[in-house]
């Protein structure tokens, strides 16, 4: 594999940005571990963050790099900051800048990356598996799977919690008013609805949550309904709260999960 530190500018949020990419290499004298190359053009994963983290963290808290080295596929970890993918209220464009913009750069930077939305899939965890879900639901013709591990997926729920209340102003500078998520492009249930309404084909949804987790009947709720929506979801559990022994563990079925061909 390679492992690209990249730095670049991004226009849509008019500032320079991270994120780390794996390149599939074929290799055979690595010791302890095999690298597979890509043959054709190369099927990419674009693996989300949470909110206390960066474009680093995968890497730092998982094996990401050894578990994808036999499989041909490329990764792309972005940073996006504490914007929870979405046009903020206060100006900056996170949901334009990782659903359209950077896209079109990993495939300027990297030629052979795939750009058919049965290729290009997105997961991530917590705030992160909020952005894969709003990416595969809200940009259908981009992406084409997408897995949530211990999503924060109700975005709703922001309206009201005793937690939001005591950082109200932070929480409103990302949605505006939070009686006004229902309904708005941050919500997951209203781009499942306009998604459907619109006949294209749906995204390919892998979810799993902890049964100690606090977003545990969150998951269950929204789980439910994309089974009531006529989703292909994959939806697991087991023990396990919010943390990263869980979700090392996790990201490894996801990636047996994907539908690669």
């Amino acid at each position: 594999m390679a492992l690209l530190h990249v730095n670049f500018f991004s226009d849509v949020l008019g500032m320079s940005m991270n994120m780390d990419v794996i390149l599939p290499q074929q290799t055979n004298r690595q010791i302890g571990m095999k690298g597979a190359g890509a043959d054709g053009r190369i099927p990419t994963l674009y693996l989300l963050h949470g909110m206390s983290d960066d474009h680093t963290i995968w890497q730092r808290r998982t094996s990401i790099e050894r578990y994808v080295s036999e499989m041909g596929i490329a990764v792309v970890m972005p940073t996006t900051h504490l914007a929870w993918y979405t046009d903020t209220t206060y100006g900056l464009k996170y949901w334009t800048f990782i659903s359209q913009e950077l896209p079109m750069i990993c495939r300027s930077f990297f030629a052979n990356l795939s750009d058919r939305r049965e290729e290009t899939f997105v997961a991530g965890l917590s705030m992160g598996g909020y952005g894969a879900f709003k990416m595969a639901l809200g940009a259908p013709d981009t992406f084409g799977a997408a897995a949530s591990l211990s999503g924060a997926l109700d975005a709703r729920r922001r309206d009201g919690d005793s937690h939001t209340e005591t950082n109200r102003a932070f929480w409103e500078g990302i949605f505006g008013q939070l009686s006004e998520i229902k309904g708005s492009d941050n919500d997951l249930m209203t781009l499942t609805e306009r998604l459907k309404q619109s006949g294209k084909p749906l995204p390919k949804l892998f979810m799993w949550c902890g049964t100690e987790d606090f977003l545990f009947e969150e998951n269950e709720a929204m789980y439910e309904y994309f089974k009531t929506m006529g989703f292909d979801v994959t939806y697991t559990k087991g023990p396990g709260g919010h943390q990263w022994e869980c979700w090392d563990e996790q990201i490894q079925n996801v990636l047996k999960w994907l539908p690669l061909k």
